[in-house]
């Protein structure tokens, strides 16, 4: 194995915990919250995205070809902003307050940007 994909295979694992970790990390903060139905609503939008960005980057991780890889990297984007929307969502109508918030927006944010220059660098890649 040369280096260049030992160090792509260790980013790949790096990036996998922390989509997983950030996907714990919302679980966790949405278990303690009220139980409001704007709550409820929103923060099981917020589990679905969050989670679905960990399982398609795992998922993108194992494709079978360089085409699933980038297909499976496109969910990610999409749901890492989706992850996103709801974070700040929830901040902006005050339901919970941005204190709570600023480290898991901050966590999303920096995967949503991480992800978003890989599948721009897979489809340059690609071409």
């Amino acid at each position: 194995m040369d280096n260049e994909n030992f160090n792509k295979i260790a980013f790949n694992d790096m990036l996998r915990e922390k989509t997983k970790q950030l996907a714990v990390r919302i679980i966790k903060m949405y278990a303690v919250l009220p139980r409001k139905d704007e709550i409820v609503i929103i923060g099981k939008q917020l589990i679905r995205s969050s989670t679905s960005v960990a399982a398609n980057f795992r998922a993108a991780c194992r494709g079978r070809s360089d085409r699933e890889f980038r297909a499976k990297l496109s969910i990610v984007v999409e749901e890492a902003d989706e992850t996103v929307f709801w974070l700040e969502l929830l901040r902006d109508t005050e339901l919970v307050p941005a204190r709570k918030l600023v480290n898991l927006e901050e966590e999303a944010l920096s995967v949503l940007k991480i992800v978003a220059k890989m599948r721009k660098n897979a489809y340059k890649i690609g071409e």
